[in-house]
């Protein structure tokens, strides 16, 4: 039985997969699974076949995207062959900038140093005691420091008329408190030092992580500084607390209303001649003896 015609008739049906009359190539960017098509548009045939012709050119380009496709490197798995697409080289406009990274804490720091893989664990745990799955932390978990138990054991070194399930959860309260604190400091010290990255990027410099605590508390002097400054009297009449920060810097210093009047005479004509010489042949400079004066 002769099935050629057959065959034939049912190959008409379907288009080749090589695309031919293309003057200028596409563009690829496979990383997007974007084809850049740079060829002229027939107006004549877009005026006269408009639906056709586009169905005709979009087929045709994505044959072509599809081609460069199968020449990437492949894989195998459980859910079929894909291919590898490469790096995108398209730079898309973004409406908000790029996230920061997320600084690192002490712990995680000491992780990577040593080597230790965090683990994921499951939420939910078999509760031995219940015989029910119960959340590892959070509301009702399995782990509640013993502040549940129905009766709990007086040690021998406590006093014996303290109320053990008050102990308990005050040593509970106090942990996590501790735990917020250590948090805390984790976070100031993580932005500190990327603040510290930032500035030795932008000097071109190596960032150096042992100046991230004395920088830490420069800022908090600066703070407290601030602070004591913000009152009615700007930290005048407050009253002075033992070992007290001390706001550093130049102090202005007045001279008297009722002085010598030759002195007054002798620092006038120094101000004069440093402005304008000694000579006198030089011209004012206006602002530079205005700020003499002021500094006088």
């Amino acid at each position: 039985m002769d099935v050629s015609a057959v065959l034939e008739a049912h190959k008409q049906k379907f288009k080749s997969v090589s695309v031919e009359g293309k003057v200028i190539p596409l563009e690829y960017d496979l990383g997007l699974l974007a084809a850049y098509d740079q060829n002229p548009v027939e107006e004549a045939e877009l005026k006269s076949n408009k639906d056709e012709y586009l169905q005709a050119l979009t087929r045709d380009n994505a044959q072509l995207l599809f081609n460069e496709i199968f020449q990437l490197q492949t894989i195998s798995d459980d859910n079929g062959v894909m291919a590898m697409l490469p790096n995108p080289t398209t730079l898309l406009p973004r409406e908000k900038p790029l996230p920061k990274p997320k600084p690192e804490t002490r712990w995680e720091k000491f992780a990577k140093a040593k080597g230790i893989v965090n683990r994921k664990k499951e939420r939910m745990v078999f509760d031995d005691a219940t015989g029910d799955y119960k959340p590892r932390w959070g509301y009702k978990a399995i782990n509640d420091d013993g502040t549940k138990d129905w009766i709990i054991e007086v040690p021998s070194s406590a006093n014996p008329m303290e109320d053990q399930y008050a102990a308990r959860r005050d040593a509970k309260k106090e942990r996590i408190d501790r735990n917020e604190k250590r948090h805390q400091r984790n976070m100031e010290e993580a932005a500190v030092a990327t603040k510290m990255d930032q500035k030795a990027v932008n000097k071109g410099d190596r960032p150096n992580m042992d100046n991230a605590r004395a920088m830490k508390r420069k800022e908090i002097e600066n703070q407290i500084l601030i602070s004591k400054s913000s009152t009615a009297s700007a930290g005048k009449f407050d009253e002075a607390i033992k070992g007290d920060l001390k706001p550093r810097g130049i102090k202005r210093q007045f001279a008297p209303t009722v002085a010598d009047f030759s002195k007054e005479k002798a620092g006038n004509m120094s101000i004069l001649d440093r402005v304008v010489g000694k000579n006198g042949e030089d011209l004012v400079n206006v602002r530079k003896a205005i700020r003499a004066t002021k500094r006088q």
